[in-house]
């Protein structure tokens, strides 16, 4: 993951100051991990104390601001929350931060006349426990956090240790902690790659098939799991609300799910590694494709979804950034599919069904996807 920054001058040339995210797997016994859920439990109270402020500020012809709710919570925790003194005082400093962005998510998309929804507060049941925190120190094998100690890393040597650690931010997945660690990096700039161009075809029966030959099947992840899914959905729903039995569902269901996710993400970046790293192209052409208008057409919607080619795209972009590549946009309506790679023809009547591409000016017979990669590469030329 990499984040803003400027180039500039120096000895070796050009360096960029990134934000880099780095996420690993954490290593806590039963006291540690109760106490880490009740950090994201007071995250959630914070937020959510924070949201109800805001609206009663806003209806009393106020203008509310995170600033204004940091120093008014500050001000009577001592008194109406004094366990709150138990916690990383910075977790509720992040808290507010989150609220402040929130609104300024909904502000800039109402601004740019999109229906924003306007935020939400954070139910126990519904929301992944996480929370962030500051003034974080990293070492090979494990990390310190505020108030929390030292906490051992399930990967050693992964996150920098030399580099301004910005934050760090928790997160509760199936019964794993997981955290990322932002940091601020001096990057130098990449030399630029000078492979062939590649283009690359996105789709739902194949994930991605690459102008290289390369083609990369779409797992299917969720409906591979969908019948286990229901069986345990339907289980939970037999349970009695808030007996043991029932919470060992939900960890089964939350465990399900991380399996599902893990599956796709792995799958994602093998593609978007081979994409740019491994095969360093001086170009990659992509597809701009209307993914939200895909998912409303209901026959489409789930297995476009499980397919996420949103974010195989955004792993695309940034690590071509990393490694010197330019990547290109292919025009919405640009008819890669239905046209010939040998002779450039355009047969109108291609329909979804059709995965050999057959042309009718010059005979010339190929893969539909592998054509229309074929004609994504030519757009670099």
């Amino acid at each position: 993951m990499n984040g803003p920054g400027n180039w500039r001058g120096g000895c070796g040339g050009y360096e960029m100051k990134q934000h880099r995210a780095y996420k690993t797997k954490l290593v806590v016994n039963n006291k540690e991990d109760a106490y880490l859920l009740s950090c994201a439990g007071f995250a959630r109270f914070v937020f959510n104390w924070g949201l109800a402020a805001w609206k009663e500020e806003y209806e009393a012809g106020e203008k509310p601001s995170h600033y204004g709710l940091k120093k008014r919570f500050n001000a009577i925790k001592d008194k109406e929350f004094p366990w709150v003194r138990e916690y990383p005082y910075v977790i509720s400093q992040e808290a507010f931060d989150h609220l402040g962005l929130a609104f300024k998510n909904f502000f800039r998309r109402l601004k740019n006349g999109e229906t924003p929804g306007f935020p939400k507060f954070k139910s126990r049941h519904k929301t992944t426990p996480t929370f962030t925190v500051r003034g974080v120190k990293v070492e090979s094998d494990r990390v310190k956090l505020p108030k929390l100690g030292w906490l051992r890393l399930a990967e050693k040597g992964y996150i920098p240790t030399e580099e301004r650690v910005l934050n760090a931010t928790l997160s509760y997945r199936g019964s794993e902690w997981y955290i990322s660690v932002l940091v601020e990096q001096d990057i130098p700039e990449p030399p630029r790659a000078t492979g062939e161009p590649l283009g690359v075809d996105l789709g739902v029966k194949s994930l991605a098939v690459v102008s290289d030959g390369t083609a990369f099947d779409n797992p299917k992840t969720l409906r591979k799991y969908e019948a286990k899914l229901a069986r345990l959905q339907r289980e939970l729903h037999r349970r009695q609300k808030g007996s043991s039995n029932r919470d060992k569902t939900r960890r089964k269901i939350a465990k399900l799910y991380c399996k599902i996710v893990d599956t796709r993400s792995h799958t994602l970046h093998n593609i978007s590694r081979h994409v740019t790293a491994k095969t360093k192209p001086s170009v990659v052409v992509v597809e701009d494709l209307h993914v939200k208008g895909m998912v409303k057409n209901r026959k489409l919607a789930k297995a476009v979804s499980d397919a996420s080619m949103g974010e195989l795209r955004r792993q695309i972009e940034y690590k071509a950034e990393w490694n010197g590549i330019e990547v290109l946009t292919a025009d919405r309506w640009f008819p890669s599919s239905k046209t010939c790679s040998n002779c450039g023809a355009i047969k109108q009547n291609l329909t979804l069904s059709d995965r050999t591409f057959e042309c009718d000016a010059c005979g010339h017979t190929q893969d539909r996807d592998l054509n229309a990669a074929l004609n994504l590469a030519k757009l670099a030329a």
